[in-house]
């Protein structure tokens, strides 16, 4: 067994998942994968027949569509349970290049106490991927890419790279989250301990739908009501932290408020109602930190 699990949670994108999935055989240094599956309808399993009877992956079905956070979750305890060190988490539509694990490890062993690290991630074009840009502070995106170690306090779940003792000790992403914020929250409790860092050397490729950001004002009517997921995950992630949280949050919500009121096309009622609605559940939203048991 290598010391490292790379965990890739996918959900009815087979061909994503098989790209996926050649870039993580690929790496220059090797890496164990570890597939949890959301209960895919898509022939997703039939899709990796090869790969798991040869063992050259690790499949899991859910059983059912515990969203982005329930699967990372699954995931990373599984990985942790299993022994490794080192846990590599992704999307299935994340491709990393052939020395992004590399050059993760690398800046690990500089670093040594570190909590998290990630990896700069492209979208298809090149340019930066506008949604998985790491927060330098509680407001302030990271704007400096170049290579090195960036100290970062948030990123996203494309591209993750942590330590299985800081996993065990801070807990798993809260699965309750569903979608969205999920990565915010868990990367948010562990650098309030731990040091962290962007790894510019150390790059994906986010073969997202588009480089923007979700946007109720602008999203599609049939997908609205995800958002709900959003707002509510918000306000718990930033009424956690004080009242600097507390007010950068209202001064997202009134943006949002009048972004839909300018700029949205149709259902501006809808719209808005969706985001007052995860807001009062954000503030009463009390999920618990499972941890990983030792068995």
């Amino acid at each position: 067994m290598n010391n490292v699990a790379a965990v890739v949670v996918t959900y009815n994108r087979r061909q994503l998942l098989n790209e996926n999935l050649t870039c993580l055989l690929a790496q220059s240094r090797p890496v164990d994968i570890i597939v949890i599956d959301n209960a895919s309808t898509d022939g997703t399993f039939e899709s990796l027949g090869e790969l798991i009877d040869s063992g050259r992956i690790n499949y899991y079905n859910t059983g059912s569509n515990l969203g982005g956070a329930g699967g990372f979750s699954f995931g990373i305890e599984r990985a942790v349970e299993l022994g490794y060190d080192y846990v590599w988490v992704m999307d299935d539509d994340c491709m990393p290049r052939a020395d992004a694990l590399e050059r993760l490890l690398a800046a690990g062993e500089r670093l040594g106490n570190y909590g998290f690290l990630c990896s700069k991630v492209l979208w298809k074009d090149g340019s930066v991927c506008t949604m998985n840009v790491p927060r330098r502070t509680l407001t302030k995106p990271l704007k400096d890419f170049s290579d090195g170690e960036k100290r970062v306090v948030m990123a996203s779940f494309v591209s993750l790279f942590l330590r299985a003792e800081v996993v065990r000790e801070k807990g798993l992403p809260i699965r309750e989250f569903f979608i969205w914020t999920d990565d915010w929250e868990y990367t948010r409790r562990i650098s309030k301990k731990y040091p962290c860092y962007l790894v510019g050397s150390s790059v994906a490729v986010h073969k997202s739908q588009s480089n923007i950001g979700a946007n109720i004002a602008s999203d599609s009517a049939d997908r609205l009501q995800r958002f709900f997921y959003l707002y509510r995950n918000d306000v718990y992630l930033y009424r956690r932290e004080g009242v600097k949280g507390f007010l950068y949050e209202c001064f997202r919500l009134t943006a949002h408020f009048f972004r839909i009121l300018l700029k949205a096309p149709d259902n501006k009622g809808k719209r808005i109602a969706i985001m007052l609605r995860g807001t009062r559940a954000g503030l009463g939203f009390k999920p618990p930190v499972r941890y990983v048991e030792d068995k």
